[in-house]
């Protein structure tokens, strides 16, 4: 069987672009002992991969000029000669970038008969999954959110942000977010709830601040970084927290950038900025599973997903992330289930 499968060509300099990177038709082999064959459904991609195409370790391994790409896939099994895994289970790997595979059943997550599944499979790549468990986990234990107070969410309209201002809301908090277009603007306030939101390209970040939280922040989610981080300290309440997220508007930069010229504040309004990785609170992964099916059972969270269809798209969807296309999760749709 053949399988279509996207590799880097070359590392990327500043925003990536489509040459990039490298479709290649391959031959998937035929699964041994313990191995299973999947075909994927979806595949994500996630802003933190910009930083695995530069020639430096960070927090993973970096990608190989060459070699194929990976990220969060979901897929169903159509051979299988591992005990536990049957054809038709839908499973969660780290196998994005490829429509099929072949692998060790045990680097798999088992999520059930695809036909039985409670919630589409992507789902389980997006709010399901990883994507909602960073907002959870930032906000709930690494940001200590506590009832009742205002926060701001950078990258509201996001795949992580888009959640943690639903989480904010749900704890009873006032929420601010940023965003890149009315478009986006309109989506997490009238739908999502936020109680203030901005576009970003308009005005100054300290006003918009100022306007909507004019007692200060408690919380501060970071998803940007740059210019967001620095208005943020410049607004935070003594004490408030800073969830260290992410820093998109950095990613592409070729030479790190300066840091915030504020951050003696928070030495003297005493702040806490903590950064954080999702898989640092593995063991909150039951706990998260079980607030967010109920929360969308009840209708208290809601997402949409940005789709893109077919593997040859996948690089576009990814540079996509960088000039704000995405509303909610990007998805690269590889498959019909």
């Amino acid at each position: 069987m053949q399988s279509r499968e996207i590799r880097l060509r070359r590392r990327p300099t500043g925003v990536p672009e489509p040459d990039d990177f490298q479709l290649v038709t391959v031959e998937v082999p035929e699964p041994e002992e313990d191995e299973v064959t999947v075909r994927n459904l979806f595949m994500s991609v996630d802003p933190y991969m910009r930083g695995r195409m530069r020639e430096r370790h960070s927090y993973a391994t970096p990608f190989e000029v060459g070699a194929v790409l990976s990220g969060g896939s979901v897929g169903v099994v159509t051979e299988s000669l591992h005990p536990e895994l049957e054809p038709g289970d839908a499973v969660l790997g780290n196998f994005g970038w490829r429509e099929s595979f072949t692998t060790l059943g045990g680097k798999l997550r088992r999520l059930g008969p695809l036909e039985d599944l409670p919630a589409p499979p992507q789902a389980y790549l997006g709010v399901l999954g990883l994507t909602g468990m960073t907002a959870y986990v930032g906000l709930l234990e690494v940001a200590d959110l506590q009832e009742g107070e205002t926060v701001f969410v950078s990258g509201a309209a996001g795949a992580v942000g888009s959640v943690a201002g639903q989480i904010a809301k749900i704890h009873g908090c006032r929420v601010l977010g940023s965003a890149g277009s009315r478009k986006k603007i309109d989506w997490i306030t009238q739908e999502l709830g936020v109680d203030y939101a901005f576009d970003y390209h308009e005005g100054r970040l300290g006003e918009h601040l100022r306007e909507g939280a004019p007692e200060g922040l408690d919380v501060y989610f970071d998803n940007v970084g740059g210019s967001h981080l620095e208005a943020a300290i410049g607004h935070m309440r003594r004490f408030g927290r800073i969830a260290l997220c992410g820093a998109i508007s950095q990613y592409n930069d070729a030479e790190p950038p300066p840091g915030p010229r504020n951050l003696f504040r928070a030495i003297t309004m005493g702040l806490t900025l903590r950064g954080f990785l999702v898989s640092q609170f593995n063991e909150m992964a039951d706990e998260f599973r079980t607030a967010m099916t109920q929360w969308l059972d009840d209708g208290r969270v809601k997402y949409r997903e940005t789709i893109r269809d077919g593997i040859e798209s996948a690089p576009e969807a990814f540079i996509g992330l960088f000039d704000g296309e995405n509303m909610g999760k990007m998805l690269v749709r590889l498959g019909k289930a």
